[in-house]
């Protein structure tokens, strides 16, 4: 199954790990005698091949192929193959429930209010966020997650620090000596600290935040501001102390999201870490992910195409296919070989 690509970005959702296209038509055999399979079917038959049927096919110039074998190379999936060091996994999570979604889903007008500004997690929220963290520890992800990506907003960083840290300012009987991610008190209703021990690298970057323009509740406030409240997370992507690119008159068009959401991919790919989580929003989530799947079959299409709701996460894996470099970033699992003892 081909599962999207963005130029020669190939995103894969791991539920449908194999796709992309193979093309077998410059491969040849003079007869299926080479396999072994004109007397032994029953290999065929446990693949669902037809074996009765007997039709020549033709692979490349005068070369054929028996019936089983035609028919086996012909239901072969569309599949892709790269090296793993030049692929990523990464972890998208929608933060979770914040005051405007709750107000906004009763009244589209409230998304325009002022009482919404840089919207916090509401207790349900924090409850979301918890269910996650318990999922990820359940099944590993956690601590395979190499690096945090969040957009600077306070209900993004209020969901990483959640799912991904440490509840808490105690950790192990001890009270943590690094940087908490949250401190105590932070959002309404105030929430405990949050540790950063045993937490992996947190980085905020703009080019993942929400569809910025009109609705206050995606302005972003000083960043020196989230650094007195997020002090483990590091900010230095962020270019500028102000909002400057949220306009009061204006809302962001969806070819500008995912002209940024192109450049953020980029820089997910350039990035050392081979396992990445991104903390973002349903908006700018949906048109990233808008930009893959076209050549996919509707059932894919349709996994990766599907709303998030608050707190969801989904996991998937992306690949620069056409990459020209020959150091890839991710470190590699290959062995050279050809050592003689």
């Amino acid at each position: 199954m081909r599962v999207g690509f963005l130029g020669s970005t190939s995103l894969l959702s791991s539920s449908a790990v194999t796709s992309s296209s193979s093309s077998f038509s410059g491969i040849g055999f003079s007869n299926s005698r080479a396999f072994g399979c004109s007397t032994n079917l029953s290999f065929f038959r446990r693949l669902g091949v037809p074996c009765s049927e007997l039709q020549i096919r033709r692979f490349g110039k005068g070369a054929t192929m028996n019936g089983p074998i035609a028919a086996a190379s012909a239901s072969f999936p569309e599949a892709s193959l790269y090296p793993l060091h030049r692929c990523k996994v990464i972890h998208v999570v929608r933060h979770g429930q914040g005051f405007h979604n709750v107000a906004g889903e009763l009244d589209y007008a409230k998304y325009m209010s002022w009482e919404f500004e840089d919207a916090d997690l509401t207790p349900l929220g924090w409850q979301q966020a918890e269910a996650l963290h318990q999922h990820l520890d359940k099944t590993n992800i956690r601590e395979r997650v190499e690096l945090v990506v969040v957009s600077p907003l306070t209900r993004t960083l209020q969901t990483a620090a959640g799912v991904f840290g440490t509840p808490g300012s105690l950790q192990n009987g001890r009270e943590a000596t690094d940087s908490p991610l949250m401190v105590s008190g932070v959002g309404n209703p105030r929430h405990e600290a949050i540790s950063s021990v045993g937490a992996p690298l947190f980085i905020a970057n703009e080019w993942c935040r929400e569809m910025h323009g009109s609705h206050p509740c995606d302005k972003r406030r000083e960043i020196s501001y989230y650094k007195t409240q997020f002090p483990a997370i590091d900010f230095s992507e962020v270019e500028t102390e102000e909002d400057t690119w949220w306009n009061a008159d204006v809302r962001e068009t969806v070819d500008h999201v995912q002209s940024r959401a192109k450049v953020f991919i980029k820089w997910l790919l350039d990035r050392k870490e081979s396992q990445i989580a991104v903390v973002s929003h349903s908006t700018f989530i949906f048109n990233m992910l808008q930009l893959f799947g076209e050549d996919c079959s509707d059932v894919v299409k349709n996994e990766l195409h599907q709303y998030f709701r608050n707190c969801e996460m989904r996991s998937f894996i992306i690949s620069d296919r056409m990459s020209a470099s020959t150091k890839p970033k991710t470190a590699s699992t290959d062995f050279a070989g050809g050592i003689f003892f």
